[in-house]
């Protein structure tokens, strides 16, 4: 019994004993508050809180993610610049380059090459066409050919004439033939006399021979060709060297081209041409530029270029429309350097790119003004700023732009840099200016039917801007303007999905900008300069949304922007030109179709 009670007491005290154990293993842990302390260690190790911002509007800045207050987009962390970068660049990381659409391209030297539209006519070639004129003086009394278009032979008789004149002469010739033995000088110079009237030695010998006075003379044709003009008629008395008919040989004739006085330098005489004509559908000839216009026409302002074409078979006739395009060639050893135009970005007075240097550390984009050359179609010629090799941002530049000057860099705004921009600032009252050429992905987007509802708007204000300028109209120009800013504003940029929200904030911005200035500006002149601007951002916006169900021309006035050339968009494909207004209403051509 006692050894009995021992054991029970043995087992009770192993049963504490293994109970204290499992009590110590399975106790409340002090783990999370030594992980706290040492993430909160690290924190402090880094130094440097993380600043969230929105890649399409860099001015919103916040110590937390989440949604940008402006468009709704997921916030991304901001990245240090880098201490070694250079302070007058601004650094990117992959991300906001992605984000910001920014791509780039290594300029070299190339070929400025350039295709030219040229419009025309067909006239007849100057050195064929001849005047029948009246060899002696008289009165017509019989017209063969007496209709404008008729084809006539040379030799053919075109009328008769009467004149007393010949009949005088005739009598002379008479009297000196009975003396010619004696006094053969008189004789001959009577015949002579004839002849200067181109009265032929057969007609002279038949006068001789039948001894009769001929009181009327046939009027014989000098030429082959077609009766271009008329003009006598049955009864008309003619004086010598007086003009009958306009006879021109249409066997060769001349297409005429007008050549702008801003694209003569990429045209030259040997020119390999390729036109259609209007009337003649589904046919292209082509040919050689045989001349070209030393003088330009004081009002219309272009100079003519001409192609010579045999016409044996007559399928040209003049005053046929004809257009023509010239694959213009510059020469290598000029060295040129040719960037695409969304690459540049021009005040008006600066034309600007954003050059890039990739390190180890970081990617950066600098600003440097460049001069600008010749415009070849979405291509510029740099005649100055730039050197081959170097690479340069060709889409997502006015991202770039925005970005430097929030960051207090040297922007397209203020050259120099300038205080950073934070979540407080705005913009202040700073003009935003924009750069001349729409920052487009090349290709559409796809959006839905309601997305483009809400731009058609927009577009119908537009195209009553355009209007209002081809009338020469200031107060209509200023108030549709107006109009036309209140509709960018009410456009609901939650129905743009992807792609499409970063396109339509990249225009909105654009277009906004430059409508707001137009309500301080003071005359035409100043309006059509922004009227550029917009044109340039709503043809990318036609391009992407493809928004209306109509066709959308967009024409092109290689004169406007002192002779940069400029597009405009229309719902007509008749040119009514919004840059010269009354002064130039017709100038220009439709150089694309918009459909959707």
């Amino acid at each position: 019994m006692k050894n009995l009670l021992n054991n029970k007491f043995v087992l009770i005290a192993l049963t504490l004993v293994v109970g204290l154990a499992l009590g110590w293993l399975i106790k409340p842990s002090s783990a999370p508050k030594m992980e706290t302390d040492e993430h909160e260690h690290i924190e402090s190790i880094a130094g440097i809180p993380i600043t969230y911002t929105c890649s399409m509007h860099p001015q919103i800045r916040q110590n937390e993610p989440g949604d940008c207050p402006i468009c709704g987009m997921d916030l991304i962390p901001l990245d240090n610049d880098n201490s070694d970068a250079d302070p007058m660049a601004l650094t990117m990381s992959p991300t906001a380059m992605q984000l910001a659409g920014v791509q780039s391209l290594v300029v070299g030297n190339a070929d400025a090459n350039k295709s030219i539209r040229l419009n025309g006519k067909i006239q007849a070639d100057e050195r064929q066409n001849y005047t029948q004129s009246a060899h002696i003086p008289g009165r017509i009394e019989n017209l063969s050919v007496n209709f404008t278009g008729e084809y006539v032979k040379k030799g053919q008789v075109l009328g008769q004439i009467y004149s007393p004149e010949l009949a005088t002469a005739q009598e002379e010739l008479f009297q000196a033939q009975k003396i010619k033995d004696t006094q053969p000088a008189l004789f001959n110079a009577a015949k002579e006399k004839l002849k200067n009237w181109k009265l032929t030695d057969s007609q002279i010998s038949q006068i001789l021979t039948t001894g009769k006075v001929t009181e009327q003379l046939p009027i014989l044709a000098n030429v082959s060709g077609y009766v271009t003009e008329k003009m006598v008629n049955l009864g008309d008395y003619v004086n010598r060297g007086e003009p009958i008919y306009q006879i021109a040989d249409l066997s060769k004739v001349w297409v005429l081209f007008d050549v702008y006085e801003s694209e003569l330098q990429w045209i030259k005489k040997g020119d390999q041409i390729e036109f259609t004509v209007q009337s003649l559908p589904g046919e292209t000839f082509t040919g050689k530029l045989s001349y070209i216009d030393p003088m330009i026409n004081p009002q219309t302002r272009v100079a003519k270029a001409r192609l010579e074409v045999s016409n044996s078979n007559l399928k040209f006739k003049p005053e046929m429309f004809v257009s023509g395009k010239v694959e213009s060639k510059g020469s290598s050893k000029d060295n040129s350097i040719v960037v695409p135009k969304t690459a540049v970005m021009w005040t008006g007075t600066r034309s600007v790119v954003y050059v890039k240097n990739v390190t180890d550390q970081a990617v950066s984009f600098k600003l440097r003004d460049v001069t600008l050359g010749a415009a070849l179609g979405s291509e510029y010629v740099i005649t100055a700023g730039l050197e081959s090799g170097e690479e340069i941002a060709v889409n997502g530049t006015f991202s770039i732009d925005a970005a430097a000057q929030l960051a207090g860099k040297p922007s397209m705004m203020s050259p120099d840099g300038g205080a950073a921009m934070t979540g407080h600032n705005h913009g202040g009252t700073s003009e935003v200016k924009m750069q001349t050429t729409s920052q487009t992905t090349g290709g559409s987007v796809v959006v839905s039917t309601q997305a483009k509802n809400e731009l058609k708007p927009v577009f119908d204000n537009y195209f009553k801007l355009k209007n209002a300028l081809t009338k020469d109209d200031l107060a209509s120009a200023k108030s549709t303007a107006a109009t036309m800013l209140a509709s960018v504003e009410k456009v609901n940029m939650s129905e743009f999905k992807g792609d499409a929200h970063m396109e339509w904030m990249k225009y909105e911005t654009k277009i906004k900008a430059v409508l707001g200035k137009i309500k301080s500006q003071k005359d035409l002149a100043e309006i059509r300069k922004s009227f550029l601007l917009i044109s340039d951002e709503m043809l990318g916006m036609a391009e992407n949304f493809k928004p209306l169900s109509s066709k959308i021309y967009v024409q092109h006035c290689p004169m406007a922007d002192n002779n940069r050339g400029a597009d405009w968009l229309s719902l007509e494909e008749k040119i009514v030109n919004p840059y010269f207004g009354e002064a130039m209403l017709t100038c220009g051509e439709v150089t694309k179709t918009i459909q959707n």
